[in-house]
């Protein structure tokens, strides 16, 4: 029999779908130049069209690079990396090519003027351009890169506020939207265990939906290696870690909700003074029309271990539904959908139903996937909608800020305010 654990703590390494495999894959490694000693070498553009990626931190060297290998020649190749140091870029481009992805990317970076953003923005042969860069950063990037005619994949969240996100979203819907593609890469969206999670609800497996619960436990410690990237250990955006992590759980139910959310009551609080300003929302939500449901989201558990308790619940009229994070014996984390429906059949009495569906992490390479598809102008995956985005931030924004009061979250995200 299978061992499985089940967990609503996330676990960030196989979400971002690292595989044995993925790491075993070795390729010719070609010699990089050294840091230092003068200018860069100008890179030879390339006769084939690829992308670059902006950002070299932990996420693009460990779900970007893998995501990029697993797709082969769906993916584009990858031409270019820019980050604000030297040393990152190098160190992000030897990850790419010990990984296996080859020739290795042309590095760029702020400590170079003829080799720096604006010079890879330049290239003619680079044509799409992913953003994983600090939160605040991210709109101002977005927009260069769009300005410079560039079709773009930005990772969440849209903007660190809702005012910030529907600036950006006009700009682009009145500037660059017939001609460009931009999506914002929200993994857990893409990912195939939720997708079809919200096919079977919609479909009415469960009956009509009555209520939903949303429970995410994270701890977070100071020897955590996103806590200790700079931009997450003092923070200048709303919420810390909820606004970072906190948006995938929204991302899930406007996945498989039927209807979405419209309204919601919460308290923010803080549980460890190293996560300022808050690392916890409770919330009561209305969504759509007839039913409501419950999110809890916490980064401030006080132990590794956490409670034992279903990540995402759904109940509906003729049955309920879970989705979970499970690790499989010999298989690895899946995302585990259970379903549990009355079954009436004439003249018996009323039975229930037992189904468990288990789908793979691979969310980071379905949103590459569909990304690249969209911008070679083929049939693609409907994610990656920026005003989606925008609602899983003023979902955050409004739980942060309600203090117990009733928000409209159908304004919020209107007005901005």
């Amino acid at each position: 029999m299978t061992k499985s654990r089940t967990t609503n703590e996330h676990n960030w390494s196989a979400i971002v779908g690292i595989t044995t495999a993925a790491r075993s894959v070795r390729r010719t490694v070609f010699p990089r130049p050294k840091m230092g000693g003068g200018p860069s070498p100008q890179p030879m553009p390339s006769t084939t069209p690829g992308i670059a990626i902006l950002g070299a931190g932990i996420f693009a060297k460990e779900a970007h690079l893998p995501a990029l290998l697993a797709l082969g020649s769906d993916a584009p190749p990858l031409h270019a990396v820019y980050s604000r140091s030297e040393k990152s870029s190098h160190e992000f481009a030897d990850a790419a090519v010990e990984l296996g992805l080859s020739p290795a990317p042309a590095i760029y970076h702020d400590g170079d003027p003829s080799m720096d953003l604006d010079a890879l923005l330049a290239r003619s042969d680079i044509t799409a351009v992913i953003v994983v860069l600090p939160i605040t950063l991210q709109p101002s990037i977005v927009r260069k890169a769009l300005a410079a005619g560039k079709h773009v994949l930005s990772e969440k969240p849209v903007a660190p506020d809702v005012a910030g996100g529907i600036s950006l979203i006009k700009e682009y819907n009145e500037k660059y939207r017939k001609n460009l593609v931009w999506r914002v890469a929200e993994n857990y969206e893409a990912e195939p265990g939720f997708r079809t999670a919200g096919e079977l609800i919609a479909a009415g497996k469960i009956g009509k939906v009555n209520f939903f619960k949303a429970v995410v436990m994270n701890y977070i410690d100071v020897d955590n290696k996103y806590y200790k990237t700079p931009w997450r250990t003092v923070p200048d955006y709303q919420g810390g870690f909820l606004l970072d992590g906190g948006v995938h759980t929204i991302a899930v139910l406007r996945t498989m909700l039927p209807e979405p959310l419209t309204h919601l009551s919460s308290f923010a609080s803080l549980n460890h003074e190293y996560l300022k300003p808050h690392d916890t929302i409770n919330a009561v939500a209305k969504a759509g029309s007839h039913f409501h449901g419950i999110v809890e989201l916490s980064f401030g558990a006080p132990t590794k271990s956490t409670p034992s308790s279903d990540a995402f619940t759904i109940t509906g009229s003729e049955g309920w539904m879970t989705v979970n994070f499970t690790d499989v014996e010999g298989t690895g984390q899946v995302l585990r959908i259970r379903i549990k429906r009355v079954v009436k059949v004439e003249g018996k009495p009323t039975e229930e139903v037992e189904e468990v569906i288990d789908k793979p992490i691979k969310g980071v390479q379905a949103e590459f996937g569909s990304f690249f598809d969209a911008i070679s102008g083929k049939e693609a995956l409907d994610i990656g909608d920026p005003l989606g985005a925008l609602n899983d931030v003023a979902f955050i924004q409004a739980g942060l800020n309600s203090g117990g009061e009733l928000v409209d979250l159908v304004k919020l995200v209107s007005e901005g305010k």
